[in-house]
Protein backbone atom coordinates (compact mmCIF):
# COMPACT_ATOMS: atom_id res chain seq x y z
CA UNK A 1 0.00 0.00 0.00
CA UNK A 2 1.33 3.57 -0.93
CA UNK A 3 -0.28 6.34 0.52
CA UNK A 4 -0.33 9.66 -1.46
CA UNK A 5 -1.38 13.18 0.00
CA UNK A 6 -2.44 16.02 -1.53
CA UNK A 7 -2.04 19.24 0.53
CA UNK A 8 -4.58 21.66 0.04
CA UNK A 9 -7.80 23.84 1.93
CA UNK A 10 -11.02 21.81 2.08
CA UNK A 11 -14.16 23.67 0.59
CA UNK A 12 -15.50 25.60 -2.62
CA UNK A 13 -13.66 28.49 -1.50
CA UNK A 14 -10.33 27.28 -1.97
CA UNK A 15 -10.62 24.71 -4.50
CA UNK A 16 -9.04 26.69 -7.38
CA UNK A 17 -6.54 28.35 -5.39
CA UNK A 18 -2.94 28.08 -6.05
CA UNK A 19 -2.61 26.36 -2.46
CA UNK A 20 -5.07 23.60 -3.52
CA UNK A 21 -3.06 22.48 -6.81
CA UNK A 22 -2.12 19.23 -4.24
CA UNK A 23 -5.94 18.31 -4.50
CA UNK A 24 -6.18 18.83 -7.83
CA UNK A 25 -3.40 16.43 -8.85
CA UNK A 26 -4.95 13.64 -6.75
CA UNK A 27 -8.63 14.90 -8.25
CA UNK A 28 -7.09 14.00 -11.48
CA UNK A 29 -5.10 10.75 -10.57
CA UNK A 30 -8.47 9.32 -9.10
CA UNK A 31 -10.87 10.44 -12.14
CA UNK A 32 -8.54 8.95 -14.62
CA UNK A 33 -7.65 5.88 -13.13
CA UNK A 34 -10.69 4.55 -11.42
CA UNK A 35 -10.59 4.86 -7.79
CA UNK A 36 -13.25 4.37 -5.89
CA UNK A 37 -15.26 6.96 -4.97
CA UNK A 38 -14.27 9.67 -2.39
CA UNK A 39 -15.30 8.99 1.44
CA UNK A 40 -14.41 10.69 5.12
CA UNK A 41 -11.57 9.46 6.91
CA UNK A 42 -8.77 10.17 9.22
CA UNK A 43 -9.55 13.82 9.31
CA UNK A 44 -9.82 14.45 4.98
CA UNK A 45 -11.24 12.74 2.03
CA UNK A 46 -10.04 9.30 0.99
CA UNK A 47 -9.64 7.44 -2.86
CA UNK A 48 -8.64 3.82 -2.89
CA UNK A 49 -7.67 2.40 -6.18
CA UNK A 50 -4.63 0.88 -8.15
CA UNK A 51 -1.83 1.98 -10.31
CA UNK A 52 -0.30 -1.08 -12.38
CA UNK A 53 0.65 -3.52 -9.58
CA UNK A 54 0.44 -0.91 -6.83
CA UNK A 55 -2.93 -0.68 -4.61
CA UNK A 56 -2.69 3.35 -3.45
CA UNK A 57 -4.62 5.23 -1.04
CA UNK A 58 -4.99 9.15 -1.85
CA UNK A 59 -5.65 11.41 0.61
CA UNK A 60 -7.09 14.91 0.80
CA UNK A 61 -6.75 16.22 4.66
CA UNK A 62 -10.01 18.82 5.68
CA UNK A 63 -7.87 19.97 8.82
CA UNK A 64 -7.02 22.89 6.66
CA UNK A 65 -3.18 23.02 5.50
CA UNK A 66 -1.62 24.09 8.53
CA UNK A 67 -2.65 21.17 10.40
CA UNK A 68 -2.11 18.44 7.73
CA UNK A 69 0.03 16.63 10.03
CA UNK A 70 -3.15 15.27 11.82
CA UNK A 71 -4.67 13.61 9.13
CA UNK A 72 -1.59 12.23 7.11
CA UNK A 73 -0.61 10.86 11.07
CA UNK A 74 -3.60 9.18 11.11
CA UNK A 75 -4.10 7.55 7.92
CA UNK A 76 -0.49 5.97 8.46
CA UNK A 77 -1.39 5.03 12.00
CA UNK A 78 -4.53 2.96 10.44
CA UNK A 79 -2.34 1.12 7.75
CA UNK A 80 0.88 1.04 9.39
CA UNK A 81 2.64 2.63 6.48
CA UNK A 82 6.68 3.49 6.93
CA UNK A 83 7.26 6.76 5.82
CA UNK A 84 8.97 5.57 2.47
CA UNK A 85 5.61 4.63 1.18
CA UNK A 86 4.24 8.41 1.59
CA UNK A 87 4.70 10.84 -1.04
CA UNK A 88 3.05 14.43 -0.39
CA UNK A 89 2.29 16.33 -3.81
CA UNK A 90 2.26 20.12 -2.43
CA UNK A 91 2.81 23.66 -4.23
CA UNK A 92 6.38 25.28 -4.74
CA UNK A 93 7.27 28.64 -4.69
CA UNK A 94 10.29 28.67 -5.17
CA UNK A 95 9.72 26.24 -8.80
CA UNK A 96 8.47 28.27 -12.34
CA UNK A 97 5.17 27.39 -12.97
CA UNK A 98 4.18 24.47 -14.74
CA UNK A 99 7.81 22.40 -12.93
CA UNK A 100 7.86 20.14 -11.03
CA UNK A 101 10.60 17.84 -8.89
CA UNK A 102 10.49 14.86 -7.14
CA UNK A 103 12.58 14.66 -3.37
CA UNK A 104 13.60 12.51 -0.66
CA UNK A 105 13.28 13.61 2.66
CA UNK A 106 14.46 17.31 3.11
CA UNK A 107 13.38 20.48 5.29
CA UNK A 108 9.68 21.84 4.68
CA UNK A 109 11.06 25.29 3.73
CA UNK A 110 8.38 27.05 5.47
CA UNK A 111 5.81 25.49 4.00
CA UNK A 112 3.14 25.17 6.29
CA UNK A 113 1.59 22.12 5.58
CA UNK A 114 4.66 20.06 5.46
CA UNK A 115 5.84 21.87 8.50
CA UNK A 116 2.63 20.32 10.32
CA UNK A 117 3.65 16.66 8.62
CA UNK A 118 7.17 17.48 9.57
CA UNK A 119 6.06 17.65 13.41
CA UNK A 120 3.80 14.73 13.26
CA UNK A 121 5.84 12.12 11.64
CA UNK A 122 9.70 13.96 10.99
CA UNK A 123 11.12 14.65 7.05
CA UNK A 124 11.39 11.12 5.80
CA UNK A 125 8.88 11.17 2.93
CA UNK A 126 8.84 11.80 -0.48
CA UNK A 127 7.23 15.45 -1.89
CA UNK A 128 6.19 16.33 -5.82
CA UNK A 129 7.31 19.87 -5.58
CA UNK A 130 4.52 21.45 -7.94
CA UNK A 131 6.00 24.93 -9.60
CA UNK A 132 3.39 27.73 -8.88
CA UNK A 133 5.87 30.61 -9.01
CA UNK A 134 6.51 33.23 -6.91
CA UNK A 135 4.88 36.71 -6.24
CA UNK A 136 8.21 38.53 -6.16
CA UNK A 137 7.93 39.52 -2.55
CA UNK A 138 7.34 37.76 0.76
CA UNK A 139 4.77 39.99 1.66
CA UNK A 140 2.82 38.63 -0.68
CA UNK A 141 3.12 35.47 -0.51
CA UNK A 142 -0.24 34.89 1.74
CA UNK A 143 -2.52 36.61 -1.03
CA UNK A 144 -0.94 35.00 -4.02
CA UNK A 145 -1.48 30.94 -2.72
CA UNK A 146 -4.88 31.69 -1.12
CA UNK A 147 -6.02 33.48 -4.95
CA UNK A 148 -7.13 30.98 -7.88
CA UNK A 149 -4.92 30.43 -10.67
CA UNK A 150 -5.20 32.88 -13.49
CA UNK A 151 -7.08 31.94 -16.82
CA UNK A 152 -3.57 32.62 -18.25
CA UNK A 153 -2.34 29.55 -16.13
CA UNK A 154 -5.09 27.26 -17.75
CA UNK A 155 -2.97 25.38 -20.55
CA UNK A 156 0.71 24.99 -18.46
CA UNK A 157 -1.81 23.58 -15.75
CA UNK A 158 -3.48 21.07 -17.92
CA UNK A 159 -0.49 20.01 -19.08
CA UNK A 160 0.68 19.14 -15.54
CA UNK A 161 -1.66 17.24 -14.42
CA UNK A 162 -2.34 15.21 -17.88
CA UNK A 163 1.45 14.16 -17.48
CA UNK A 164 1.19 13.65 -13.67
CA UNK A 165 -1.79 11.26 -14.20
CA UNK A 166 -0.15 9.69 -17.09
CA UNK A 167 3.05 9.07 -15.16
CA UNK A 168 1.37 7.85 -11.82
CA UNK A 169 2.24 4.09 -12.90
CA UNK A 170 5.75 4.87 -12.83
CA UNK A 171 6.05 6.90 -9.30
CA UNK A 172 3.97 4.30 -7.46
CA UNK A 173 6.06 1.23 -8.94
CA UNK A 174 9.09 3.32 -7.52
CA UNK A 175 10.74 4.55 -10.93
CA UNK A 176 10.80 8.44 -10.46
CA UNK A 177 12.82 8.99 -13.90
CA UNK A 178 9.83 7.34 -16.19
CA UNK A 179 6.95 9.50 -13.66
CA UNK A 180 9.60 12.59 -14.58
CA UNK A 181 10.08 11.79 -18.26
CA UNK A 182 5.90 11.46 -18.69
CA UNK A 183 5.47 14.53 -17.05
CA UNK A 184 7.97 16.37 -19.62
CA UNK A 185 6.70 14.92 -22.59
CA UNK A 186 3.52 16.99 -21.83
CA UNK A 187 4.72 19.90 -20.03
CA UNK A 188 8.23 20.22 -22.18
CA UNK A 189 7.23 18.47 -25.45
CA UNK A 190 10.66 17.61 -27.91
CA UNK A 191 10.94 20.02 -31.02
CA UNK A 192 11.23 18.76 -34.45
CA UNK A 193 14.73 17.19 -34.55
CA UNK A 194 15.25 19.15 -37.72
CA UNK A 195 15.10 22.78 -36.09
CA UNK A 196 12.91 23.98 -38.85
CA UNK A 197 9.89 25.62 -38.70
CA UNK A 198 7.46 23.11 -40.43
CA UNK A 199 5.38 25.92 -41.89
CA UNK A 200 8.06 26.77 -44.23
CA UNK A 201 9.21 24.47 -47.45
CA UNK A 202 12.48 23.05 -47.57
CA UNK A 203 14.20 24.97 -50.53
CA UNK A 204 14.49 22.27 -52.85
CA UNK A 205 10.37 21.87 -52.38
CA UNK A 206 10.25 25.53 -52.89
CA UNK A 207 8.41 26.81 -56.00
CA UNK A 208 10.77 27.76 -58.66
CA UNK A 209 12.07 31.36 -58.73
CA UNK A 210 11.66 32.64 -61.93
CA UNK A 211 14.34 33.82 -63.67
CA UNK A 212 15.06 36.92 -66.43
CA UNK A 213 16.37 35.49 -69.66
CA UNK A 214 20.09 36.74 -70.68
CA UNK A 215 19.24 39.49 -72.66
CA UNK A 216 21.28 39.49 -76.58
CA UNK A 217 23.51 42.12 -77.64
CA UNK A 218 22.42 43.58 -80.84
CA UNK A 219 25.12 42.48 -83.58
CA UNK A 220 25.57 45.54 -85.28
CA UNK A 221 28.46 44.15 -87.83
CA UNK A 222 28.24 45.34 -91.60
CA UNK A 223 27.54 42.22 -94.27
CA UNK A 224 31.25 42.58 -95.40
CA UNK A 225 32.14 42.22 -91.87
CA UNK A 226 30.11 39.02 -90.65
CA UNK A 227 31.36 37.65 -94.24
CA UNK A 228 34.90 37.97 -93.20
CA UNK A 229 34.48 36.54 -89.78
CA UNK A 230 33.08 33.48 -90.97
CA UNK A 231 36.19 32.79 -92.50
CA UNK A 232 38.99 33.38 -90.16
Amino acid sequence: MKLWVGLGNPGPKYANNRHNIGFMVLDRIAADHGFAPWRKAHHGLVAEGRLGAEKVALLKPETFMNLSGQSVQAAVSFWKLPLSDVTVFHDELDLAPGKLRLKQAGGHAGHNGLRSIHGHLGENYARVRLGIGHPGHKDAVAGYVLHDFAKADADWLEDLLRGISEGAEALAAGDGQKFMNAVSLRTAPPRSSTGKDPTIKDRADADPVPVAPASVAEDTRSPMQKLMDRFR
